[in-house]
């Protein structure tokens, strides 16, 4: 932006200023335009149903078959436990609310305009169902130059493109949001160069204009990083790996003199995690310091909380000790995928509104230049992905709705300001995936996958390296370990229900007679939906007998780490297949590409539970469903909703192999 007169002075004297008390060319205090500059954070109201994918809010796992109902991946997301807790989330969803319904048990699918707009039950994940097509969308993309096994993806995940991407964002890193209209404005103002945080989890800055004040052993920038249990959808088998920071506003930061005291915010985070963690004590009832007059409550953040996530590669070498390949512990690359950011600028009273009353055909409130959009739920979401080249780039309003499926709640439409569309699950806290689930003991600190450490010696067909943190946390409502939990649910490593080979090898070498279990581990048997059935309820009882036995922890009380970490090939092959999706620029088709299609997005059912094409073609044994049943009466309210069965069985009780779980909650003891 060119300044000119008045302002043009006025820069010219403040940077003066600056450079008279002492500042230092590599403090350079960022020039902060005057409030008349500012411009304020307005988006527009859109139609989603212009999007190529109208249905972006629905995760291409919600589509996938439940293998006869011994694969329950629904459960973690579908539950009723935080609402009936009263905990930050009014979304019921297995079957509390009768006009919701249980997403355990059925594929309801929601349609936009339905029959003028396609209905939500075909699925729209193109990239994750076929991907041959991305293949072939890459070939005429890129030509002679479409091979990825051409592609140094070691080399690419080693590169750093956090960091131009963060001097993009203007104005001061203090700042929530610079009020400049700017691609970037709602980039996070967390500096990578001030990564990792240190032992304690803050993170400190050896440049003045990144911190609030300085501590004694840097300029505190406000940030903390958060270590917690990692889930079933960004971990290092995913090829996705998280890092997650936390800032509250400076009030927090304050004693009552407003004078900045790490001891009071340090106190402040405390609350805020018992608050969302359900730990309040008898007298957490107001916040400390400067914020005394903030009441706390329960299952809520405060206002102005902010939220980064970065969103890496997996790189197998990466543990925190050699800056060379990541600065970052966890399998971590120093490559990001996406930049994510939340900001809460609104208050949100699950209570205010009965479960049922959402709208998810209402538009989305979004920018179609600078990146966020309103969750419908008192939060901004802003995202940065990769754009072909590798650089972030602000995400779209399509690119963005696929946020709010995840991160939103409940609230009362005709009294929004702009009535956006909300979505969202039943076990997210306040919108929030990860800080729910905080360990206890170590919580405030990079986010390092169990305590990953590299095995340098390690083949590249082989498990990397090993989990240092000992056992299995336990969940406060099942008291069980929760990726035992997990696998006696799920018997694969993502919510996908997939087994990469690297769990299959080790589970085929675990699990023999004559290691005491009542068979051996086999293969899955497609050769008829009657015999997948049959092995798949093999397999349920066989990870059973694993976790039971507690084979999946070694003989420190690791958690095996073939379940947890894939070989380096694996993870720069996964790598290689997700950067098709960068080149051709394919997000709204799906980022999760597999080298095959996952057989729980392949028809295996039998006669009693068959179902058809919507245009009443018969399901071929094997074939990839592109789409399911919908209701076709036009009287009812459901019009174009789907119908179709799980078969995941709520009656069937867990010893004889049942799955279902209606009140599952992510709080660890």
């Amino acid at each position: 932006m060119m300044l000119k007169g008045k302002n043009r002075v006025w820069t010219l004297l403040i940077a003066a200023l600056l450079h008279g008390c002492g500042g230092s060319d590599d403090e350079t205090t960022p020039v902060v335009p005057p409030a008349a500059e500012k411009t304020p954070l307005l988006g527009e109201l859109i139609n989603r149903t212009t999007f190529a994918n109208p249905y972006a809010h629905i995760p291409a796992q919600c589509y996938i078959e439940t293998s006869g109902g011994t694969q329950n991946a629904c459960l973690f997301c579908h539950s009723n436990g935080a609402f009936k807790l009263g905990l930050g989330n009014n979304n019921p969803q297995a079957g509390y609310e009768p006009i919701v319904g249980n997403l355990q048990l059925e594929y309801a699918f929601v349609a936009l305009n339905y029959p003028h707009v396609v209905n939500g039950s075909r699925m729209p994940w193109e990239n994750t169902l076929q991907p041959e097509k991305l293949r072939a969308a890459l070939r005429q993309t890129q030509g002679a130059n479409s091979d990825p096994a051409t592609w140094d993806m070691q080399r690419y995940i080693r590169e750093d493109n956090w960091s131009a991407a963060y001097q993009q964002r203007p104005a001061s890193p203090l700042d929530w949001d610079s009020g400049i209209d700017s691609p970037f404005r709602l980039f996070p103002g967390l500096d990578p160069a001030d990564l990792p945080a240190d032992a304690d989890g803050f993170i400190r800055s050896n440049k003045a204009q990144n911190g609030h004040f300085h501590d004694g052993q840097g300029y505190q920038t406000g940030w903390r990083a958060v270590n917690f249990m990692p889930y079933g959808i960004f971990t290092p088998h995913s090829g996705s790996v998280s890092g997650i920071y936390l800032r509250l506003p400076k009030i927090f930061m304050q004693n009552a003199q407003e004078q900045f005291d790490l001891a009071i915010y340090q106190a402040n985070l405390d609350l805020v995690a018992r608050a969302i963690q359900d730990r309040l004590r008898d007298d957490d009832k107001t916040y400390q310091g400067a914020a005394t007059k903030i009441t706390v409550q329960r299952g809520l953040y405060p206002l102005g909380t902010e939220i980064a996530h970065p969103l890496h590669y997996v790189d197998v070498a990466a543990d925190g000790t050699d800056p060379n390949i990541s600065p970052f512990p966890g399998t971590r690359s120093r490559r990001v995928k996406e930049i994510r950011y939340m900001y809460k600028y609104q208050a949100y009273d699950p209570t205010a509104v009965a479960p049922g009353n959402k709208s998810e055909t209402a538009p989305i409130y979004a920018h179609r230049q600078q990146g966020w959009i309103d969750n419908g739920a008192g939060w901004y979401l802003a995202g940065y992905i990769e754009a072909a080249d590798g650089a972030l780039r602000p995400q779209t309003p399509s690119e963005l709705t696929q946020c709010v499926g995840c991160h939103s709640g409940n609230v009362y439409q005709a009294g929004a300001i702009h009535a956006p569309m909300n979505s969202g699950t039943g076990n997210t806290i306040d919108s929030t995936w990860s800080f729910p689930r905080q360990w206890r003991d170590g919580g405030w600190a990079e986010m390092n996958y169990f305590g990953y450490r590299a095995d340098r010696q390690a083949s590249a067909d082989n498990t990397p390296g090993a989990a240092t943190r000992t056992g299995d946390p336990i969940n406060r409502g099942h008291r069980q370990g929760e990726f035992k939990f997990f696998l006696d649910h799920v018997v694969g490593a993502s919510l996908y229900g997939d087994m990469p080979d690297a769990m299959e090898t080790f589970l085929a070498a675990q699990i023999q007679t004559a290691k005491g279990y009542s068979t051996h581990w086999l293969p899955l048997d497609t050769r008829s939906a009657e015999s997948l059935l049959a092995s798949q309820q093999q397999r349920l009882r066989l990870i059973r007998e694993l976790t039971q036995g507690g084979d999946y922890l070694d003989t420190q009380g690791h958690i095996q780490a073939a379940l947890l970490y894939p070989p380096q090939r694996a993870s720069l092959d996964g790598a290689a297949r997700y950067r098709q999706v960068v080149v051709t620029q394919r997000y709204d088709l799906g980022k999760d590409v597999f080298p095959d299609t996952p057989f729980t997005l392949r028809y295996y059912r039998r006669s009693p539970e068959a179902f058809s094409h919507q245009d009443g073609r018969a399901y071929q044994l094997g074939e990839i469903i592109t789409d399911r049943p919908i209701d076709t009466e036009p009287t009812r309210f459901t019009y174009g909703y789907g119908i179709d069965k799980t078969l995941i069985d709520e009656n069937r009780p867990f010893d004889q192999g049942g799955t279902y779980y209606a009140d599952y909650v992510p709080l660890l003891e």
